[in-house]
């Protein structure tokens, strides 16, 4: 997925304000409360926590979809 502005600014919100978003990695969704971007070399890497408190870290280019949830 190429992030738009619009969608980064949105990832940013949701991370600042601890709303769940919804993403697809390879087919495969995700509910998570975003906690940080991490620089991880020339690649950028959402981590996320889960409702049963595991962090997962999906790198932004891997990402198929993305909504903030309501």
């Amino acid at each position: 997925m190429d992030w738009s502005p619009r969608q980064m600014d949105d990832l940013e919100r949701a991370i600042v304000e601890g709303t769940r978003i919804q993403l697809t990695r390879r087919g495969t969704e995700y509910v998570v409360i975003p906690r940080e971007i991490r620089a991880s070399g020339p690649v950028d890497t959402l981590v996320g926590i889960t409702s049963t408190g595991d962090e997962l870290s999906f790198p932004l280019p891997e990402v198929d979809d993305f909504v903030v949830l309501e």
